[in-house]
């Protein structure tokens, strides 16, 4: 590290933002602090304080960060541009590794709230937007016949079954419903939702 004199302002907020994701994927959402940020950093909270309004500001920029990451993954599952429903199921398992690989990173995304009143900033809801974007083109090239929003809502809703499968999983409660794996739980909903999907008018 650097003496403190010798980053500027962009530098700064870079490695806080890599400390903070260091921390997180040790310890998790819950072992992030300020005071640990800058002790890993070695700079004074009135120097972070310059660069973030607060620790949420800094969750919400490491967040972004990990939507990024995410959105890529993503992405590269369907580089090579396979069939609709093979793309699905492609940008679902990279889904899943993503959190199986970066769970303490994937997990603060959805840990994280703001103080009421807050809301997030409309960089964060594009990045949100840009990921369902790639679920919702596959969708509309698999269902023509179904309408924009239609797509955007079968986008959310399907979605939020593979993010409800990765959570259940992580806390073992598949286990109390008859012992399948995440793997095999997502085939059967992405089975069941893709043909309903297809032969509903």
């Amino acid at each position: 590290m650097g003496r403190r004199n010798e980053h500027t302002r962009e530098e700064l907020r870079e490695i806080a933002l890599q400390a903070a994701e260091e921390l997180v994927a040790t310890d998790g959402l819950a072992g992030l602090s300020t005071r640990k940020v800058v002790a890993r950093i070695g700079y004074t909270v009135g120097s972070l304080y310059m660069v973030f309004r607060n620790i949420d500001e800094l969750i919400v920029q490491m967040n972004e960060r990990t939507l990024d990451d995410l959105h890529e993954r993503l992405a590269a599952a369907v580089a090579d541009r396979p069939p609709p429903a093979l793309a699905i199921r492609a940008l679902a398992q990279a889904y899943i590794g993503f959190a199986l690989t970066e769970t303490p990173r994937w997990l603060a995304i959805y840990q994280h709230r703001l103080p009421e009143g807050e809301t997030v900033p409309d960089s964060f809801s594009a990045k949100v937007t840009r990921m369902f974007a790639l679920v919702q083109h596959e969708l509309a090239l698999l269902c023509p016949h179904r309408s924009p929003d239609d797509i955007s809502l079968a986008a959310r809703a399907l979605w939020s079954g593979i993010h409800g499968v990765c959570i259940l999983g992580f806390d073992q409660k598949l286990e109390f419903v008859g012992g399948r794996s995440i793997a095999e739980v997502t085939r059967s909903l992405l089975d069941h939702y893709l043909t309903g999907l297809m032969g509903t008018d």
